[in-house]
């Protein structure tokens, strides 16, 4: 092994995993199919849009049916580490937040749908992970902790909820997960983790006061050696334009050095990519599992196209030596190789999205894009 590949280190990251509702009813141990939504009551009407749309889906489909081609790909790359967004409750608690939309849950017989991507970290700071109230949250908790899988973004109390995740990276080196949520991506205000109540890491506003506020708490946990990944949820679930404040709140972070990337989540679809001082900034990763086949497009976005972020950087001052993307698409409930329009419109998107941040997508020899940008001077 040469000297810079010892130096480096790949992470694995995806955007929201959902796991609820359709794809739930699809696994082995189903929820109840009650849902509280206004036009869809039976979570299994979701599993029916599915098949209606791409074809029969084998109920009871096995574990790992819905990481489809996802999974051939993770042990190509063999990364270090895997995190996702998880935004499913898992619990069989069956009483709703009141007067919200959407309810997602996971029943926690079918943690072996998390389990065989060989997951290790669930970030969980989002809206929908305490759907069913804190003793869903809770349930969530333990049953993740009991899958070995480590969480960030949500705990029993505040300072659990602030406090990272922490994954081996070897050597003695450590990964430290931080897990953020905005109100903008629709977390409610009483969701907010206290010193006495459970619940998320949620930010007042993506400002200038909380990025320090942050960077202090990262200082805090943070030992010489250490890499850190700063994951946000934050903004609306459409629309292509990167809020000048999530731009901002990004390179503040980096310039305080709180950040070795920023993992960005909420958007139904993937946005583009920027470098900023030799750090990864992804503003969306888009949905990677979800239940929306049959639901339709909104307007020109879509939300059946998901992305493995394959991330390489140095392990000794974490600036981003390569961004492997590679695209898949939902179908039958189960991630395959995009068509050539889906993959021609996600290459459009987040081509043209980059430009004015100084990214551009090339061609990878085994599939999918690299990112290609300016080395910092």
């Amino acid at each position: 092994m040469s000297a810079a590949a010892a130096d480096e280190f790949t992470v694995f990251l995806a955007g929201d995993v959902m796991t609820g509702r359709g794809i739930d009813q699809a696994l082995a141990q189903p929820s109840s199919p009650e849902l509280y939504e206004s036009y869809v009551r039976d979570a299994r009407d979701y599993l029916r849009l599915a098949e209606r749309t791409s074809g029969p889906v084998p109920v009871p489909v096995p574990a790992d049916w819905v990481w489809g081609d996802a999974l051939a790909e993770l042990d190509r790359v063999a990364p270090a580490l895997r995190i996702v967004n998880l935004e499913t409750a898992i619990t069989t608690h069956d009483r709703p937040w009141p007067r919200k939309g959407i309810h997602y849950r996971m029943h926690p017989a079918n943690l072996d749908c998390l389990t065989a991507a060989r997951l290790d970290c669930c970030v969980l700071a989002n809206n929908h992970v305490i759907d069913w109230g804190y003793d869903g949250l809770a349930q969530t908790l333990a049953s993740l902790q009991q899958a070995g899988i480590r969480t960030a973004g949500a705990g029993a109390r505040l300072d659990e909820a602030h406090a990272p995740a922490v994954l081996p990276l070897g050597d003695g080196r450590r990964l430290l997960v931080f897990a953020v949520a905005t109100g903008s991506s629709g977390v409610p205000a009483a969701w907010a983790a206290t010193g006495h109540r459970a619940g998320v890491a949620l930010l007042p506003a993506p400002g200038q006061s909380a990025a320090e506020q942050l960077a202090a708490r990262v200082a805090a946990q943070r030992q010489p050696g250490d890499r850190v990944i700063v994951s946000i949820h934050w903004g609306g679930n459409w629309g292509t334009r990167i809020p000048r404040g999530h731009r901002a709140f990004a390179h503040r972070l980096i310039d305080l050095g709180a950040a070795d990337l920023v993992h960005g989540h909420s958007s139904h679809h993937p946005l583009p990519a920027e470098v900023h001082r030799g750090r990864l900034v992804l503003y969306g990763c888009g949905d990677l599992i979800n239940d929306y086949e049959g639901i339709g497009t909104r307007g020109d976005l879509r939300s059946d196209l998901g992305c493995l972020y394959f991330a390489t950087l140095a392990r000794s001052d974490g600036s981003l030596r390569s961004l492997w993307i590679v695209p898949l698409q939902m179908r039958r409930l189960r991630l395959g190789p995009p068509d050539p329009d889906a993959r021609d419109w996600l290459h459009q998107l987040l081509s043209i999205g980059g430009r004015g941040f100084g990214t551009s997508l090339e061609e990878h020899p085994e599939g999918g894009w690299r990112l290609a940008y300016a080395s910092p001077r």
